[in-house]
């Protein structure tokens, strides 16, 4: 396990992603786990959350800043999309 820590960089590209009308203000939370994953460089971010991160306009949004600012493009999916029929994740 690794901790990882909002850091002034990773907060910048929330607001980044706010500024842009990804999401909303309400949502900075959100942002700030989606930026942190993405930072991280994590394989896959797995959420529950259909409403501001398991969403393909919303991750086309995340993902167009994170390009255009040159970071890596983060792949988000629910958990049952990443755990196969034995219980194991792929």
């Amino acid at each position: 396990m690794e901790k990882i820590l909002l850091t002034q960089d990773a907060a910048q590209l929330a607001n980044e992603y706010i500024s842009a009308k990804v999401v909303g203000q309400t949502s900075r939370a959100d942002c700030q786990h989606i930026v942190m994953a993405t930072l991280a460089k994590v394989d896959v971010l797995a959420s529950w959350n259909f409403k501001h991160i398991v969403n393909l306009d919303k991750i086309r949004g995340y993902n167009g800043i994170n390009y255009k600012l040159g970071h890596n493009m983060i792949e988000i999916r629910t958990p049952k999309e990443i755990i196969n029929d034995d219980n194991d994740i792929i």
